[in-house]
């Protein structure tokens, strides 16, 4: 079934929004519910892509509470916390972590207007002494009741919000897609509008078809490649 105008036009409308200056990596968050519920945050608030280094051996699982978000906000795997998180760095992003020590600041102190990723752990154990050592910034959600931490998908919410609120206020949000790096626009609104045929090209090293105003394919393509969306 092609894709309707409205639908591309909805599409066009998300990806305008994304952000590819905001992001959070979690470290060893692997209960299915927390990383799915974070991955639907991510999506409100216009995060572009997310990242995840698991327990060895274990693979991100998601379940219902992504409401498809998985879609919208690929999840990138990585192996090692240290090496990611100075690929990070070295793109220009600023690291900050959820830890509580004395060098840590509440969340609402810091300006996160800039390339900002957010470094959250796993709520048994949180992060590893590895990567608050590389983290540029320590911070806290403040508690006034007698528990000292959120569920970390709240946590992940609260601070991705106070990222966009604060973005919106000084008016960095973007809104034509200037928030996707140079170059990916385009093939990310086609991966998104066409998922199957994107696989497929992939699979055959072409490039992808170029779309018309109405989100059409603008090219006869074999009958075998399946055009839903």
């Amino acid at each position: 079934m092609p894709l309707l105008p409205r639908r591309f036009e909805r599409l066009k409308a998300v990806l305008n929004r994304r952000m590819g200056d905001l992001s959070v990596l979690l470290e060893q968050v692997d209960k299915p519910h927390n990383l799915s519920a974070i991955l639907r945050s991510c999506d409100a608030v216009g995060v572009l892509e997310a990242h995840v280094v698991s327990l060895p051996g274990r693979l991100p699982t998601l379940n219902c509470t992504a409401k498809g978000s998985e879609k919208w906000v690929p999840l990138h795997r990585h192996s090692s916390t240290p090496a990611v998180m100075r690929q990070l760095k070295d793109q220009g992003f600023r690291l900050f972590g959820t830890h509580l020590s004395v060098d840590a600041v509440d969340y609402r102190h810091c300006d996160y207007t800039g390339p900002s990723v957010f470094l959250l752990g796993a709520e048994k154990w949180g992060l590893s002494d590895e990567a608050i050592g590389l983290v540029d910034q320590a911070i806290v959600i403040p508690m006034v009741g007698m528990v000292q931490s959120l569920n970390v998908s709240v946590a992940t919410a609260a601070l991705l919000f106070e990222a966009l609120r604060q973005r919106e206020a000084a008016g960095l949000v973007p809104t034509q897609g200037e928030g996707i790096p140079a170059g990916r626009y385009d093939s990310l609104l086609f991966e998104w509008a066409y998922p199957q045929v994107a696989a497929w090209c992939q699979r055959e090293g072409r490039p992808y078809p170029a779309l018309d105003g109405e989100g059409a394919i603008s090219e006869v393509l074999p009958r075998t490649v399946k055009l839903r969306y």
